[in-house]
């Protein structure tokens, strides 16, 4: 009989604690919705007791999400567990994934715990999550350098307490595949099938993926992983590269099987590169865009009489049309625009859909050709607005030759009054900054500005990104901006930076690395 290997996305768990990829609910909403529709088995959802922010995020994921379970993340700690145990009460589906460190080096220098103290904290929050949901997580926090005999007794602990999944993860990224694999043999020759056993590798050393597949190979039947490697220091696990080779080498992985919609691989990894700004490289395996480019002469010539002489599958197995055609234009109707949406992944509400669709409107008129990487970054730049926001009205500039840069801009307020105001920087952009600084009262610190262009051609969008820090005690939050004029795009991304802050002010608070 064919076996199930359930895919874990942790995208917005431990792929949010990547550099300057924090997002707000309603982008946290809209990648969840998709993951969903990419057909993942469990959406750990955040750190309901990380923050206020977190644990809203959660809150209203669960209340979205049907068909995936709806995971938060807790420690060992009461607190933690009722937390995460409120966060995702209205998901039809629902677990609590709650860990401790189990390596020597942990215990001694970070828990300051003895092996039967560490067993005996991770029994009381088996015992504890299971009050709140009948499906428990339990993580050997850094199983890669524990013993093995300390991890076979811990995993005999939690099984009894109640834990239906036991998960090994390689936290420091340090294990060779084949370390992996004795880990995880050695693990489910001892519980056999009284546990579902889960991998979760980080990529320190570039083999996540493959340490993840030598895993499935040895018992393992979950495994933790991201969109596009997302995760902390180098990332996690690939979901789109063991998807692909688990499809692509059924003859090697026989009998295993994922719910995972190949269709929706593409669609997944673009929307999230769009939200967080964080673009795979050009030669990422599956979603990058040089994947299925053939420059050599040699390949060029395979490819024209066979495609399979050198694509082992084709873009469109993953959701991918190359050919990049006009999807809409200025006559265009909602329906339509609506149907592409849904296409790429967004699900939105009618207010949002009307929003959106009045900004594709506007930029059909200044474009001449629309493509579906424009409708993304538009879709992705809508979901900054908030209740209450600033909003650009007008910008003019100076920068005459030798003299000083400025900028005149003019801002509706949240009351909905305008005030226009200017100022002088070093630069267009630091005029530009300085001038809405001093209207809104706020001062950020640009911690990090990114442009692109969106598609192709002289009137191509521009799409800013922005990571402003508006609080040295809370994170970096990220802004986007699109226009076919780089300049208003980067002063909308500046605010809409600040008006994601001021929407999650009171709920952000730095991360302490917590996790698997």
């Amino acid at each position: 009989m064919k076996e199930q290997i359930i895919i874990f996305d942790t995208t917005l768990r431990d792929g949010e604690q990547s550099p300057g990829a924090s997002m707000n609910t309603k982008e946290k909403i809209q990648i969840a919705t998709q993951l969903e529709k990419l057909g993942v088995d469990v959406i750990e959802a955040g750190f309901a007791a990380a923050s206020k922010g977190d644990f809203e995020a959660i809150n209203q994921i669960a209340k979205v999400v049907k068909n995936s379970t709806v995971c938060s993340l807790a420690r060992a700690l009461e607190n933690d567990i009722i937390q995460a145990g409120e966060a995702i009460k209205p998901a039809p589906k629902q677990r609590i994934h709650t860990f401790i460190a189990t390596s020597p080096i942990h215990m001694e220098y970070k828990l300051k715990m003895t092996t039967s103290q560490v067993i005996k904290k991770a029994v009381e929050a088996v015992t504890l999550a299971k009050s709140f949901v009948d499906d428990v997580e339990f993580s050997c926090e850094d199983a890669g350098r524990s013993d093995i005999g300390f991890l076979k007794e811990i995993s005999d602990a939690v099984i009894e307490a109640g834990a239906k999944t036991i998960n090994l993860p390689d936290t420091v990224g340090i294990k060779m595949p084949s370390e992996v694999g004795q880990m995880v043999q050695k693990v489910y020759d001892h519980i056999g099938r009284r546990a579902i056993i889960s991998v979760h590798n980080h990529n320190d050393l570039g083999l996540a993926v493959a340490n993840s597949l030598a895993a499935v190979q040895n018992g393992a039947r979950q495994i933790e992983c991201t969109i596009n490697g997302l995760g902390e220091r180098a990332g996690n696990a690939a979901l789109e590269e063991i998807i692909m080779a688990l499809k692509v080498r059924e003859d090697y992985f026989n009998d295993l099987y994922t719910n995972i919609n190949t269709k929706e691989i593409y669609p997944s990894s673009r929307m999230i590169a769009t939200i967080t700004g964080i673009e795979p490289q050009p030669n990422k395996a599956i979603v990058g865009k040089n994947a299925f480019a053939h420059e050599s002469g040699i390949h060029q010539d395979g490819i024209l009489k066979n495609k399979k002489t050198y694509e082992i599958f084709s873009p469109e197995e993953i959701g991918l049309d190359l050919k990049d055609t006009l999807v809409l234009g200025k006559h265009s109707g909602r329906a339509a625009f609506k149907d592409k949406l849904e296409k790429l992944g967004f699900t939105l509400s009618s207010d949002e859909l009307e929003s959106a669709f009045e900004k594709f409107k506007e930029l059909a008129d200044k474009k001449k050709d629309v493509y579906d990487d424009d409708l993304r970054a538009l879709v992705t730049s809508n979901m900054t607005s908030v209740d209450k926001a600033y909003e650009i009205i007008s910008l003019q500039l100076m920068d005459a030759t030798g003299g000083v840069p400025s900028a005149a801009i003019t801002i509706k307020m949240p009351d909905n009054s305008e005030v226009t105001d200017a100022a002088i920087g070093d630069g267009t952009i630091d005029a530009i900054f300085k001038t809405i600084d001093r209207i809104t009262g706020h001062s950020g610190a640009l911690m990090d500005y990114k442009v692109k262009s969106i598609s192709k051609g002289k009137d191509a969008l521009a799409s800013v990104t922005v990571q402003v820090n508006f609080n040295t005690d809370e994170p970096a939050v990220i802004g986007h901006g699109l226009s076919v004029d780089t300049m208003l795009a980067s002063a909308r991304a500046y605010l809409g930076a600040l008006n994601s802050y001021n929407s999650m002010k009171g709920m952000l608070k730095k991360r302490d690395n917590k996790g698997v």
